[in-house]
């Protein structure tokens, strides 16, 4: 899981304490960087978490359409028999093509 790779909060980045040396780094632009680095870290982190609801949603709509997929269909109302489809359908054909059905 991503959470057990990350060793970083943005906490401990911001509260981070760099030892100064003689010729070291200027502590105002050390400071500054991190400040993006938190930024850009705290960003990351709301992204991913976006992601992982969207991805929780999307699950469970798949979850959902698998369900009703397999839920035998019941178009047909109760009672009617294929001899009452075919017929129906007979009638209709003969509505739609008239006599070139027959020719």
């Amino acid at each position: 899981m991503l959470s057990d790779k990350i060793k970083l909060t943005a906490k401990d980045i911001l509260e981070k304490d760099f030892k100064t040396a003689m010729r070291g780094y200027k502590p105002e632009d050390v400071d500054q960087f991190l400040d993006v680095v938190i930024k850009d870290y705290e960003a990351f982190h709301q992204e991913i978490e976006e992601l992982k609801q969207e991805n929780l949603r999307l699950r469970k709509q798949a979850d959902d359409m698998s369900r009703r997929q397999n839920q035998p269909a019941t178009s047909v109302t109760p009672g009617t028999t294929n001899f009452d489809i075919l017929k129906r359908l007979s009638n209709l054909e003969k509505h739609v093509f008239g006599s070139k059905l027959y020719d």
